[in-house]
């Protein structure tokens, strides 16, 4: 999908909705971008000279096509679509008025500060609430506003090992490893704008804006689901399994002729279907195989015995067999071939938009589909400060002289334009 005309907007869900977003990195950003794609304004204020961290994480660097310098990094473009940017020096007085002044006025905070750390300035969940009892004030951090742990710093890479999805991402006779991308963030991220959505209905009950407590480390917790609540039910802790299933068999990725493939089979059925297309019908009668639970009980048998029988041919030709009979298969793609993927290209999971230097960027879509108030794109990633001067003039009501002192003082940076 290429952005020509951003000014046509549909109706969005979220239209009116002013989020004032003080966070970094990823988890936070993510959330916001999720906000700004359903129609919020979203006012990310970011410090002057450097910005949000993210925006030196390269390489990549997208290059500007006009001065040939390197540019902003792909990070920093992946989850700050849609945003208003204000370089505003929250540690000078004059910069913390600013930022009280914009929150009297928004529905929404978003900030990943440690504990504490915004009560110096002012701007933490009780001072601002108190000036504006609707705010929803939404707190990211790595362990949360409790605990033993609070004040600790939240790493993504950190929180995916203490809080377990390390433990059981691998294989069995190799080191725990991460996620290749940051899940830990994302996840936290999504429980971000759930508990942002809901806090908004139930504002529209009351009146009342609340405070969010979201740490990284409850969001992992929360993700490991059937592998957590298997062993509060058993007390066994699981083995990193590879791409195996700890309670499917079989489901884990198999070697064909040229390559490998996904074999996800998850009932019965499937499986005597599979094993009469591998020319094996009597795997599917064999008590060791014959239900699912037998077949995780003996996938040491049997996982060996599928593997020489996927060897013979090509994936191709097991996907498009598979395909036919109704049993789930896949590839392993690369991400040249996810994105020249037609069903991606089908769904526009890339958007195409141009940044304020005139480069032009393309960036993964959202994947929401609404028929009523659908996704839309209406403004790329922006530069560094590139709002301050509009953001400023049109909610508080600054002059352009009163901008120029505030700059000349280091209290804002950017484009001071109205």
């Amino acid at each position: 999908m290429t952005i020509t005309d951003p000014t046509q907007k549909k109706a969005q869900a979220l239209r009116g909705l002013r989020v004032l977003d003080l966070s970094r990195i990823l988890a936070g950003p993510s959330a916001t971008q999720l906000l700004a794609d359903l129609g919020a304004e979203v006012i990310k204020i970011e410090r002057p000279g450097a910005g949000d961290d993210t925006r030196g994480w390269g390489p990549p660097f997208l290059s500007d096509e006009n001065t040939r310098e390197t540019g902003v990094s792909a990070y920093f473009l992946s989850a700050n679509r849609g945003k208003h940017s204000v370089a505003i020096n929250i540690s000078d007085p004059r910069g913390q008025a600013l930022v009280q002044g914009l929150a009297a006025q928004s529905d929404v905070l978003v900030e990943n500060f440690k504990p504490g750390d915004l009560a110096r300035y002012g701007l933490d969940a009780p001072s601002l609430r108190a000036a504006n009892p609707r705010l929803i004030y939404c707190s990211i951090t790595g362990f949360g506003q409790t605990g033993p742990n609070a004040q600790r710093a939240g790493y993504d890479f950190l929180v995916q090992g203490e809080a377990g999805l390390m433990s059981l991402t691998g294989v069995l006779d190799g080191p725990p490893l991460k996620a290749g991308v940051g899940v830990a963030d994302l996840i936290c991220g999504m429980y971000a704008a759930v508990g942002i959505l809901a806090a908004v209905a139930s504002r529209h009950k009351n009146g009342q804006g609340q405070h969010i407590d979201l740490a990284l480390m409850d969001a992992q917790v929360a993700m490991l689901v059937n592998q957590g609540v298997g062993y509060l039910t058993d007390g066994r802790i699981p083995p990193r399994r590879g791409n195996d299933h700890p309670t499917i068999v079989p489901y884990g990725t198999f070697p064909a002729s040229d390559g490998t493939f996904i074999l996800a089979i998850g009932n019965d059925a499937q499986f005597a279907r599979f094993a009469a297309l591998a020319g094996a019908p009597g795997l599917s009668t064999d008590r060791r195989f014959a239900t699912n639970a037998a077949r995780v009980r003996h996938r040491e048998v049997l996982i060996p015995l599928i593997a020489v029988l996927t060897a013979g041919r090509t994936a191709q030709d097991w996907l498009s067999v598979c395909t036919a009979q109704g049993i789930p298969a896949g590839p392993v793609n690369d991400l040249a071939q996810v994105f020249a993927s037609p069903q991606v290209a089908a769904r526009e999971m890339t958007v195409r938009m141009t940044l304020p230097t005139g480069t032009s960027a393309t960036l993964i879509g959202n994947p929401l589909k609404l028929s009523e108030t659908p996704v839309t794109y209406a403004k790329p990633p922006p530069a560094l400060g590139g709002d301050t001067g509009a953001v400023l003039t049109r909610h508080l009501g600054l002059t352009r002289a009163e901008l120029s002192n505030l700059a000349a003082a280091g209290v804002i940076d950017g484009d001071l334009d109205p």
